[in-house]
């Protein structure tokens, strides 16, 4: 039942298959719901208190790195406050008009949920500011001399968003969120309870030693324990009897070259770009993401939160620095070439 109310997204349309399984994995309350204790405690307390009140919840903005489950708790909220969930993404809402159509659909107690709601464009930020506060659609009928405003009453919803980057949201949208929570790394005992529930549902049987493997490889992010899981099973699957155990875990991991610090091919690539051209000097964002043909956003969201997590880089006034794990991980000698960081 849950299921059919995340009716609306379209993350999964080019594999129905992979959207079926993905949906299946997600918790679906809070019981289910792995980490996060703090951040669930507070919800559920809010949880209560709109229920018992009868009104919707405060607005709720979710931030923190990729994977962590920003969406599958929007997800779990929705579920505990037994109200229908709309989901949509900051760069599919174009123009106000989009945003105009979502809001007049919702329903008195529906929760919207904006994904990437950062790259939301001002026009659009402008209309769901009065939205949001006051629970108003203003709207320009005609153009021209004849163009006039109009003011609607919206039903009472709820906006989830999400973000990795809250420094990117307007001031005026931020204060506009009643509750401002950071979704923080899980640890390997938390990746390991994922791994095996995930196991559990896709009818995989893994051993507790290969769970608990596969735990410290996942970048301490349940998206990745998930992925990693799917591609030790496929690899189970046709180089084995189906069981995921240690050895196979060792093989397929091998095979998609995932060091035992959960580090992948780019992760090892950036590091190595930055010792081996600047030893344990700074490095600038911009010569970074031009050492490794990535983008500075990639970089920013995806390699360093846990690259900093474990310990391997650090920021500093003057750049990203490769510390000396990173050294002794990669087995490179741990020396500076100079003193002048890049730009």
């Amino acid at each position: 039942m849950a299921i059919e109310r995340i009716v609306h997204t379209t993350a999964f349309d080019d594999d129905p298959d992979e959207a079926i399984i993905e949906v299946t994995l997600r918790p679906q309350s809070f019981s289910e719901y792995v980490g996060q204790n703090r951040l669930k405690k507070n919800l559920q307390l809010a949880i209560d208190a709109a229920t018992k009140r009868g009104e919707p919840l405060d607005h709720i903005l979710l931030y923190g790195p990729p994977g962590l489950g920003k969406t599958t708790m929007a997800t779990v909220i929705a579920n505990e406050m037994k109200a229908n969930i709309r989901v949509t993404a900051g760069p599919a809402i174009e123009r106000a008009g989009d945003l105009a159509s979502i809001l007049t659909s919702l329903q008195d107690g529906d929760i919207l949920f904006i994904d990437e709601i950062h790259r939301l464009s001002r026009s659009v930020e402008e209309v769901l500011y009065s939205a949001m506060e006051d629970y108003k659609l203003d709207i320009m009928i005609g153009k021209g001399p004849a163009a006039r405003s109009v003011r609607l009453d919206l039903p009472k919803f709820t906006v989830i968003g999400a973000t990795t980057r809250t420094g990117a949201l307007a001031a005026p949208l931020r204060d506009r969120f009643g509750h401002i929570y950071r979704l923080d790394f899980y640890n390997a005992d938390e990746i390991g309870h994922i791994i095996t529930r995930a196991a559990s549902i896709l009818g995989s049987d893994i051993k507790k030693e290969a769970a608990e493997m596969l735990s410290t490889r996942a970048r301490l992010t349940p998206r990745v324990a998930n992925r990693l899981l799917k591609r030790v099973r496929d690899y189970a699957d046709v180089n084995g009897d189906g069981i995921i155990d240690v050895e196979t875990t060792i093989k397929a991991l091998t095979l998609l070259e995932v060091d035992d610090l959960g580090l992948d091919p780019g992760d090892r690539n950036l590091l190595s770009r930055m010792i081996d051209m600047y030893g344990s000097n700074p490095v600038g964002l911009t010569t970074l993401a031009a050492l490794t043909g990535d983008e500075t956003t990639t970089i920013e969201d995806f390699y360093e939160p846990y690259l900093l997590q474990i310990g391997l880089l650090e920021r500093t006034p003057r750049g990203r620095r490769a510390t000396a794990r990173a050294h002794t991980h990669l087995g490179k000698n741990h020396a500076s070439k100079d003193d002048t960081p890049s730009e």
